[in-house]
């Protein structure tokens, strides 16, 4: 292989990283001179990092095809009508870059595939016969995000790795989905990140059945809930949990003056109950209709959940003014009287008895409202927030919550995308019938973020062997003939062994050349000084060790080669 010379590589490694790099790794990746950024949630990769995208998306190729799936490529633009004709044009948001050509017709920028593989589909599937099938690829997305964060972690253009399938039933597509799920592991394993598989929010994407496979750490956006019982993990958005007994009993209902009291912890006090003997009120507008919530007053109400309770598009609370004009007095609302349409409630009313609530007119509220008696609603669903300390729906364990990174996502599609498009097949009775689909992503500049994060320490990146730019770092110490003659020998076996080698030959300190290779972080560095080579010795030094051992510069090859075996096992 051809040895990479840091005088003449493009980048350099910066001090100190920008003052808005809030993370290790995207500080990292800065001051190495991995990645450059252009714009908000836009980088240039620089090539040692790009050396690692194309590692890490080998090692997703290898994977992929090894659970049975085929490598093609689709268009990163895409006809608007695509998407209007599965529903998504405008459910998407303003999340989709939309464009117009030189004819006027608007196109997008994709920031996923699922329109355009099921266009492939009903252009090239027609027979039973043709099942099952699996593809992916290596794509380029765009999803113009309101807020970029973290570097690499949520950014408006980037690497996605995208697989579908299609299946004739549900039990021919669990065979594929769990292939996935497999290969997804051995992904993450491989590029030495550690995963959790929870149950998470299908979303934009749509479908009923999903896991996200999440990279546990403080800097995450999303909140995971685990159980420490059993082996429970969902997204927070998604997470059950077991309510517990109300504390309400069935009475007669009966009014109490409440002045100025309009908080469930004011309510609470005031009347001398625990807050899970009360009824909360919250107001949402979803998809333009004012949303009445009941839930227990110890719990929250997840919007998620909402909207996925409702089948709706979207959810956000009631502006005050517009609960005033809903009808609704805010910190004293009742679900009596409410168009019980307009009503969604939890199961923790539901099964409480008499709680207290309020009356809809201020400073009055109620004792012992109960449902079925007093209100009802059109919808009861699990609408709850889980909470760390709250108790596992599957088991008596405790549940407990944790920040992470999502690094992969699989869904269950169903006939979500087919039906719409009418993407269908023959059946062996010559029946048209519609195809399960499932997608399955990867977020490769996403999932380089995580390696790093995963695998540093305060001196800099410890990459893994599998991901890493290089394999050597060579550091000659001194200009002396016998310091040259020894690097020119060593890199040349190396290079001929099929190892990537990154020479250090700038007119350095050593210092500055050992900050320079603990920050880049490759597996192993040799140094090679005229001290050392009076003694006829070189030094090697794992990146992730501590300490570094000398060997006979003849033995210096087949010790490298051995150091790095010893990363693999």
């Amino acid at each position: 292989m051809p040895v990479t010379r840091m005088s003449g590589l493009f980048g350099r490694t910066l001090r100190e990283a920008p003052a808005d790099a809030d993370s290790a790794n995207h500080q990292l990746l800065l001051r190495s001179g991995l990645i450059v950024q252009l714009a908000a949630g836009v980088y240039s990769f620089l090539p040692p990092a790009w050396t690692t995208l194309l590692k890490i998306e080998q090692i997703i190729r290898e994977e992929m095809v090894a659970a049975g799936s085929q490598e093609m490529r689709m268009p990163a633009i895409q006809p608007r009508e695509l998407w209007e004709e599965s529903g998504r044009a405008d459910s998407y948001g303003p999340v989709l870059f939309n464009l117009k050509d030189r004819r006027e017709r608007t196109m997008v920028l994709a920031p996923t595939h699922e329109e355009s593989v099921t266009d492939l589909f009903r252009k090239v599937v027609q027979s039973y016969r043709d099942l099952p099938q699996s593809v992916f690829q290596m794509q380029t997305k765009f999803r113009d995000e309101p807020r970029p964060r973290g570097g690499l972690v949520r950014v408006r253009e980037f690497i996605m790795k995208d697989a579908y399938t299609f299946d004739v039933n549900d039990d021919a597509f669990q065979l594929n989905y769990l292939a996935m799920r497999q290969a997804y592991h051995n992904i993450f394993e491989r590029c030495g990140v550690p995963v959790v598989a929870v149950q998470a929010d299908s979303g934009a994407i749509g479908g009923k059945q999903s896991e996200e496979f999440i990279f546990l750490t403080e800097i995450g956006e999303d909140n995971i809930i685990l159980c420490s019982g059993c082996n429970y993990a969902a997204n927070q958005e998604r997470a059950e949990f077991a309510r517990g007994a109300g504390a309400g009993s069935v009475g007669e209902l009966t009014e109490v003056e409440t002045p100025g009291i309009t908080t469930i912890e004011g309510l609470a006090g005031f009347l001398g109950i625990p807050a899970q003997a009360t009824a909360k009120a919250a107001f949402f507008l979803v998809d333009g209709e004012p949303t009445f919530a009941v839930i227990r007053g110890d719990l929250e109400v997840n919007e998620l959940k909402l909207i996925n309770a409702l089948d709706a598009l979207d959810a956000r609370p009631l502006l005050p003014e517009e609960v005033a004009e809903a009808g609704w007095v805010a910190g004293y609302a009742s679900p009596i009287g409410v168009d019980p349409v307009r009503v969604v409630a939890d199961p923790s009313v539901v099964d409480a008895g008499g709680l207290v609530a309020g009356a809809n007119r201020e400073n009055i509220h109620l004792h012992n409202v109960t449902y079925g008696r007093d209100w009802t609603a059109a919808t009861v669903a699990d609408i709850g927030t889980a909470q760390p300390g709250d108790t596992c729906a599957q088991c008596d364990g405790s549940l407990e919550m944790k920040r992470g990174i999502e690094l992969g996502h699989i869904f269950k599609l169903g006939t979500r995308y087919a039906e719409p498009m009418e993407a269908s097949f023959l059946d062996s009775d010559g029946e048209r019938r519609t195809p399960i689909m499932g997608c399955y992503g990867i977020g490769v500049e996403r999932l380089m973020a995580a390696v790093v994060q995963a695998n540093h320490d305060e001196l800099g990146i410890v990459w893994p062997r599998a991901v890493a730019p290089f394999d050597v770092h060579v550091v000659p110490l001194g200009s002396g003939d016998d310091v040259a003659s020894a690097v020119s020998q060593i890199e040349s076996a190396l290079s001929a062994t099929g190892l990537s080698v990154l020479v250090d030959d700038r007119d350095e300190r050593a210092g500055v050349k050992f900050n320079d290779a603990d920050l880049l972080g490759v597996p192993l560095r040799i140094t090679i000084g005229s001290r050392g080579l009076k003694q006829g010795q070189v030094e090697l030094k794992l990146r992730r060790d501590v300490d570094s051992s000398s060997v006979p510069l003849g033995d210096a090859v087949a010790s490298a080669q051995n150091a790095l075996a010893s990363l693999d096992r």
